[in-house]
């Protein structure tokens, strides 16, 4: 019998050790699920989340800043409200800022929240309080200029349509054609079986291809 499921907490820790070499997309995907499924899954996200972008390290504080645009992009309205108050933006602006940790943050981590900031006051209209702070990081100068927009990103090309894309194997296309020519019903049996193959091969193909997408 399965164990409980981890915790939003334990789920958030794994994903952001510092001990981490790559991002985990499957773990920050397993976070969102769990933010929007826990009660009070929001709350505790944001609240931990504040946290964890302030480590003094720098790997755990950038992927809790991917963890953060993660949950962005995924909790819906719920979670842009709470981001969405001065409480927690204003742990955002602590690490740019130089009244607060602005000048003992990673240069690393300053850059990604300020894009993060920007990109919040284009996606999230409907939380004026993100437009005010980043307008205040600019009048401080703080802010010198926009950064890049990490929002909304371009789709990925899709792969090229090829005509009759399954049948690209020319030598199995050639067996195919004899087979399927044949009066035979046992070649015609053994067609219907390597067209089965090559449409499950390509459909791993496309998968693969999507896969390399996401991540």
């Amino acid at each position: 019998m399965a164990g409980p499921s981890p915790t939003l907490e334990v789920l958030l820790q794994k994903c952001t050790s510092p001990l981490n070499v790559d991002e985990d997309p499957n773990g920050i995907q397993a976070v969102c699920h769990a933010v929007v499924t826990e009660a009070g899954g929001v709350h505790t996200a944001v609240r931990l989340l504040a946290h964890k972008i302030q480590s003094p390290q720098e790997r755990e504080s950038l992927q809790a800043l991917a963890v953060l645009q993660a949950c962005v992009n995924s909790c819906g309205p719920a979670f842009h409200s709470e981001i969405g108050k001065f409480r927690f933006l204003n742990e955002m602006i602590k690490l740019v800022s130089p009244k607060y940790l602005g000048n003992h943050t990673h240069t690393s981590v300053k850059t990604r929240v300020v894009e993060l900031l920007f990109t919040w006051t284009l996606d999230l209209k409907t939380e004026p309080k993100i437009l005010e702070a980043y307008n205040m990081l600019k009048k401080q100068g703080v802010v010198k200029e926009d950064p890049p927009y990490l929002g909304a990103p371009t789709a990925a090309p899709e792969p090229r349509q090829r005509p009759n894309a399954v049948f690209e194997d020319e030598e199995k296309s050639r067996m195919l054609q004899k087979l399927l020519q044949s009066k035979n019903p046992h070649d015609l049996h053994k067609a219907n079986a390597l067209i089965k193959s090559m449409v499950k091969e390509d459909e791993r193909r496309m998968e693969r291809t999507t896969r390399r997408i996401v991540e």
